[in-house]
Formats: structure tokens, sequence, C-alpha cells
């Protein structure tokens, strides 16, 4: 039954799709359309993964430095949990991938474009909270406490802005009068 409900919230939402993008004026079917959405995740994906790996691997280096051992234990368990939050970012912006492989060739484009973006979206947040954590950690190290509070909470609140609310900005100042909001 849960399989016949995701196709149900599937054709739903192709069907709201298919409404917006013939006000686009696309001329591609509901196929060609969930193939165009993947290969823009999946660039969208590249793009964040990229920057992911450069900060786990500073990361993972971090502790075999001479001075990691003089951190003190705040910066100690925040690197930690930066650590832990970029490997999940990692995960999360792989997931789509196998994901693919796994449903590969069994009409399941709409699973994957759906399920491939709120993995992105998940890798964003833990994305968020691994930036936020490796500019506290070196701000602490290098300036202090105060200055890696602001550091962080700036950088935070940046991120935020930049990721989050100038694209929802975009979609309310975008947004028909009346219509209703599409996921």
């Amino acid at each position: 039954m849960r399989d016949q409900d995701h196709r149900d919230e599937a054709e739903r939402n192709d069907r709201a799709e298919t409404d917006r993008d013939n006000r686009d004026d696309r001329d591609e079917t509901p196929h060609e359309r969930w193939d165009r959405n993947f290969g823009e995740i999946l660039q969208e994906v590249r793009v964040a993964q990229t920057g992911v790996q450069i900060l786990f691997a500073f990361l993972l280096t971090l502790p075999f430095s001479a001075r990691f051992g003089e951190t003190l234990p705040r910066d100690r368990a925040v690197y930690v949990v930066t650590l832990l939050a970029s490997a999940a970012a990692s995960a999360l912006f792989l997931a789509p991938v196998s994901y693919h492989r796994v449903v590969f060739r069994r009409d399941r484009k709409d699973a994957v474009v759906t399920t491939a973006s709120r993995l992105a979206q998940g890798g964003l947040v833990c994305l968020l909270v691994a930036i936020v954590g490796a500019v506290f950690v070196v701000m602490d190290v290098v300036i202090g406490l105060g200055a890696a509070i602001a550091a962080g909470a700036a950088v935070g609140v940046m991120c935020c802005s930049l990721w989050y609310v100038l694209p929802m900005h975009a979609l309310a100042r975008h947004q028909p009068r009346g219509a209703a909001t599409h996921r």
C-alpha cells in the first residue's frame, strides 16, 4: 500500500509541476521533465560534494597537526560535531547516486528525483553545521572565544540567508496572487 501512496503523491506532484511547466512554455513530457530535474539535482550535488570533500579532508588532518593537542576541550567537542556533520553531508550528497543505481530502470524516476532533492536538502543542513563549526574552531584557536562566536554566527546567518532566505524571497515575490504553494 505504501508504494501506491507514493505513486499517488508523485502523480499529484507531477500534475502540479505540469501545470507550472505549461506556464513556463516548456515542451516536454513528464518523463523528460523528471530526467531534466534529476540532471539538475546531480549537477547541484556535484558542486556541493566538492566543497564537502575538501572540508572533510581538512578536518581529517587536523588531529595530526602539532597544535591540535593544545586545543581547549570545547574546540575538540566542536571539532567532533563538525567532523561528523561533514561526514553526514558527504553521505547525504552521495546517497542519490546509490539510490539511482538501486532503482535504475524500474520506472521510479519520480521517486529518485523527490528523494534526491530531500537528501540534498539534508546534506546542505549538515554542510551548514560543518562550515559554522570549522569557522568556530579556527577562530577560537587563532583569536579567541568572542571572535569565534561572532564569526560562526555571521557565517551561519550568511549561509542561511543565501541558501534559504534568498530563494524563499524570490519564490514569494514571483508567486501569482492566490496561487497555492507547491513543495
